[in-house]
């Protein structure tokens, strides 16, 4: 089969979803779009199902914070080893509703890639078998990869201006 182009792409998505795909942009040739949460499975479903793009294989899924905004972006890549091209999804959720229907009924491997990212973000993922940690331990009582902490510890006596003749 030859390779899927990104504007095939879009023109299917356009014709099944159309207003509920948004911020379509191609960064270094890779299509991406957002969309919203209560269409995310939809989306992803059709992807992987549509017979002519095939997107049979979930890369990655991770999340962004956007501190600034007070939002978080849940990112799936997708992989179609039959089209040969590849699109990233985002969907835009509120840090202070950090949930999120689970896609681990699409795809095997979105199970512990969604601890990790509950794990490191405190995205809980609806209808999950198993969300709990999976690196961190249970008594960690914070999301380490929330943008809420300073990057370095200010009484560390070692970090002084002083120390440094400045």
């Amino acid at each position: 089969m030859a390779k899927a182009t990104n504007t095939e792409i879009i023109d299917l998505l356009g014709e099944k979803f159309g207003e509920q795909l948004f911020d379509v942009t191609e960064p270094y040739g890779l299509l991406t779009f957002s969309t919203t949460k209560d269409k995310i499975v939809n989306v992803l479903s059709f992807l992987k199902e549509n017979a002519k793009i095939n997107f049979n294989f979930l890369t990655d899924l991770t999340a962004v914070h956007y501190p600034e905004k007070n939002q978080l972006a849940v990112v799936y890549h997708l992989h179609s080893m039959v089209s040969r091209v590849r699109v990233r999804v985002k969907v835009f959720i509120h840090e202070n509703d950090a949930t999120i229907p689970t896609v681990s009924t699409l795809w095997n491997s979105a199970n512990w890639m969604e601890r990790e990212t509950y794990d490191f973000f405190g995205i809980k993922f609806e209808g999950h078998p198993d969300l709990r940690r999976i690196l961190n331990m249970d008594e960690l009582g914070v999301f380490p990869m929330l943008k809420q902490y300073p990057l370095e510890d200010p009484n560390r006596v070692d970090k002084k201006d002083e120390y440094f003749g400045r």
